[in-house]
């Protein structure tokens, strides 16, 4: 059987015909007309008043941590189990993270947890939503409402989903997206930055010009351009964003063909959950994924990395996913938890990721699923 990786990038076929008429068009730096295409797909797609194309999602978590103005000592409560970037981003304005427990369900941030964290110093929420399955939005808005908090949407998953019936990263203040290789819609590197309250737009026009009035002086609303505020140099190149316009054009199909592929492990997997070897994901009422990834949780007995080397010498590449944050040296220095972490210390080593890829076919899917229940059998401890 050939190699089955984790992950393989998905081409739609005018990539390479947009970036070289990127070219043709002699302007290879960021912010011209493939990004312009992109910034508004993103608008109408998703209803922000303003999306900007960034580098990376870390950049425009970051650019979010520089509009809120975040000081020394701010607090800032997400969950433990997610990217660094998610922390980094708001550590970088020394900010302090405050890691609250996850949901059973759906490894999202608990929002019943989230307002014993609060304290005299939070400025922000960050949701995290796992997998493109959305957390409880209607009540993390509610208790930002409550307190007077911001709320950044880590939406880096969470490309053409939803939460009743509004589009993921445009229901908080802020929201930042991923068009990394791994995730659905890809520039390869590559992100971008939603922008609920039409009153911020301005002040992220300008930090992500290097702190600088750049874009109103290209629209003829000054003379000239000058520093105006503290920023960084957040564009992707033309070349990025006319990769990017070839993905968005085809969102609606990929997102498509992903959730058949989903669709298919879910049935194909229901009789080992019925049998209790290991839990299938869970999507709640209200919630439209985008079949981000497929992954398993698999029963305490089983060790997880025997069951991905017994794969992998099926040629069968899974993977894990995140180690907590607040179990991490940077996370105990420069972070501290709210209550107790037991939900994201007892599914986090359990959690395994399957190949997920626009090329797979039920055959495959079928191989991989009982190459599964086999090297579960043999990883029992």
């Amino acid at each position: 059987m050939e190699k089955i990786p984790f992950n393989k990038p998905h081409m739609t076929g005018k990539e390479l015909y947009y970036i070289a008429q990127a070219h043709f068009n002699g302007m290879l730096a960021g912010d011209g007309p493939f990004t312009q295409k992109c910034h508004q797909w993103l608008q109408q797609h998703t209803g922000a008043a303003r999306a900007l194309l960034t580098h990376s999602c870390t950049a425009a978590l970051e650019m979010a941590a520089l509009l809120l103005d975040i000081q020394p000592g701010d607090e800032i409560i997400m969950p433990s189990y997610t990217f660094v970037s998610t922390a980094n981003a708001f550590v970088l304005r020394d900010g302090v993270p405050v890691f609250v427990d996850i949901r059973a369900d759906t490894l999202n941030m608990d929002e019943k947890l989230i307002e014993a964290a609060i304290t005299e110093k939070t400025r922000a929420i960050v949701p995290v939503h796992y997998a493109g399955v959305a957390c409880e939005m209607d009540s993390i808005m509610a208790i930002a409402r409550k307190h007077g908090l911001a709320v950044v949407e880590d939406a880096a998953q969470g490309v053409m989903a939803g939460y009743k019936g509004r589009t993921l990263g445009s229901i908080g203040d802020l929201g930042a997206y991923s068009f990394h290789e791994t995730k659905n819609v890809i520039s390869g590197e590559g992100g971008a930055l939603l922008i609920r309250d039409g009153e911020l737009v301005q002040r992220a026009e300008i930090i992500r010009e290097k702190g600088t009035d750049r874009s109103r002086f290209f629209r003829g609303e000054v003379d000239k351009y000058t520093w105006q505020e503290p920023g960084s140099s957040y564009l992707p190149g033309e070349l990025i964003a006319a990769f990017l316009w070839a993905q968005l054009e085809e969102g609606a199909a990929i997102t498509a063909a992903r959730l058949q592929l989903w669709q298919t492990y879910h049935a194909l997997l229901a009789p080992l959950e019925e049998q209790g070897l290991l839990r299938r994901p869970i999507i709640p009422e209200g919630c439209r994924h985008n079949a981000h990834m497929y992954y398993v949780l698999l029963p305490p007995t089983c060790d997880r990395d025997a069951c991905i080397a017994a794969m992998k010498r099926e040629n069968i590449y899974p993977v894990f996913h995140y180690v907590p944050l607040h179990d991490s040296p940077a996370g105990r220095r420069l972070a501290r938890v709210s209550g107790e972490l037991t939900v994201t210390e007892e599914l986090a080593p359990r959690l395994l990721r399957l190949p997920l890829w626009i090329g797979l076919n039920t055959v495959l899917q079928g191989h991989i699923c009982r190459a599964l229940q086999g090297a579960m059998v043999k990883s029992m401890r």
